[in-house]
């Protein structure tokens, strides 16, 4: 999608135009937060107050700037600025892009900023597209993404662009966006004013992103004002419009993975209050329950295994209660879970024996099965061997054939399973050594 479309520097007050729009910063000294990038004597802000524009990607959550600042490099640099939704666009649209920045350097010498927002969603072929006239310096090349640029765009990209990574707004800057735009008679809200404590719970209710905080500010205003009403926001107006916001989550994206992430090493610490905090996070933010669900499944055997068998049914019996219950009531079956498992006896010692086991097979190939351990249920099958030797634990002392080889024959001996000496698997230790132990010494 061009930006209304390829036009230059800011737009002036339409018609219908969101207050969010109307506020964009048209300079560094209207831009809040993003200190760590934009204070004095920052490579950035010297780029920006120097005109020198440089192929970028801004790297943040939603309503940081990222689209501000790309539109003030063009307006300081003096460049043709033509804005791009990878959402929406192709190839035919680079294309088109490329044709527009030759012929506006060809017929006024100004250089172009491509503004591409939401770069994450190009693939490779079409990120590979406009390398080639990024490379030449027909096009200054911005992206704006809000996943991990690591993995979502190519290395040929990365490495001709650099990352700037924006963060969150805190709640100060964004008080302090909200109050600029109520004193600004042109593009703010003229005659509206708002109390303190409406002010700072649309702050926190914005959750980070200015574009939402102005948002709601302008609804909570247009309440405010209805029916000829006072024209004060109040802490009901400002109640009533952050009802039911949600904090940053996405499904698929960059905040999932690092939630769960949160989560699960927050278990692996045996923090129950901090697995409770990331869980009511993911849920508050959206996430399916039932995904959390599976996702402990895998804790219970990764990081407690044998320690602790009980956490597998415990897990197993929250998902079934989710499944039975639904949302919310069995969301609490899941805390339930959650708490169990933090507090649980630790031991990856099955998820290790299991990678260890994996990467002998990957070793040693289609090895043969030795004969002893074949199961023999037809006669031929008898005649040829199978089964034969094979000893019946059952009916050896202690239920255990001492010294029996259950492996190939062409294969070494191997211990893949090392036991923690922490809850069950203590126990699991100590047989395991007397099993061991009476295998060397039959094999003397």
């Amino acid at each position: 999608m061009r930006d209304l479309f390829a036009s230059d520097g800011q737009q002036g007050r339409a018609p219908g135009q969101p207050l969010a729009d109307r506020m964009r910063p048209a300079s560094l000294d209207e831009f809040f937060g993003q200190e760590h990038l934009l204070a004095a004597g920052k490579p950035l802000r010297r780029a920006i107050e120097q005109g020198r524009a440089h192929s970028m990607v801004f790297w943040g959550p939603p309503g940081t700037g990222k689209t501000t600042l790309a539109r003030l490099i063009a307006a300081t640099t003096e460049s043709h600025f033509i804005a791009l939704s990878a959402v929406m666009a192709g190839v035919k649209d680079i294309r088109a892009a490329v044709d527009e920045a030759r012929s506006i350097r060809a017929t006024s010498g100004r250089s172009t900023v491509l503004f591409l927002d939401e770069v994450h969603r190009f693939n490779k072929s079409q990120q590979d597209a406009f390398l080639p006239f990024v490379e030449d310096g027909t096009l200054t090349f911005i992206g704006a993404t809000t996943e991990n640029p690591s993995f979502e765009l190519n290395n040929a990209l990365l490495s001709r662009a650099r990352v700037y990574v924006l963060k969150a707004l805190e709640p100060d800057a964004l008080a302090g966006i909200l109050q600029r735009a109520l004193a600004d008679p042109e593009r703010g809200l003229a005659g509206v004013e708002a109390e303190p404590d409406a002010l700072e719970l649309i702050a926190l209710a914005a959750d980070g992103d200015a574009r939402r905080a102005l948002n709601l500010l302008e609804l909570a205003a247009d309440l405010a004002t209805a029916g000829g009403d006072t024209g004060v926001v109040k802490l009901e107006h400002a109640e009533e419009v952050a009802q039911g916001s949600r904090r940053r989550f996405d499904k698929q994206g960059e905040y999932f993975y690092d939630q769960i992430s949160a989560l699960h090493k927050s278990i692996r610490g045996s923090d129950p209050d901090a697995s409770l905090y990331w869980l009511m996070r993911m849920l508050d933010g959206g996430c399916e329950p039932l995904y959390i669900a599976r996702r402990m499944i895998r804790v219970a055997s990764e990081d407690i295994g044998n320690a602790d068998p009980r956490a597998l049914g415990i897990c197993l019996d929250a998902w079934d209660a989710l499944e039975r219950l639904g949302s919310p009531e069995g969301e609490l079956a899941l805390a339930q879970a959650i708490v169990f498992l933090a507090c649980a006896a630790k031991s990856n010692a099955v998820y290790t024996a299991a990678k260890a086991a994996a990467a002998d097979v990957d070793e040693f190939g289609t090895l043969e099965v030795p004969m002893r351990l074949r199961n023999a249920p037809t006669k031929l099958m008898k005649g040829l061997g199978y089964g034969e030797g094979y000893r019946y634990a059952h009916d050896e002392k202690d239920g255990v054939a001492w010294g029996e080889r259950y492996f190939p024959d062409d294969m070494p001996d191997r211990t893949y399973y090392h036991p923690v000496p922490r809850g069950l698997e203590l126990k699991i230790r100590e047989k395991l050594e007397e099993i061991r132990r009476s295998g060397r010494r039959d094999k003397t």
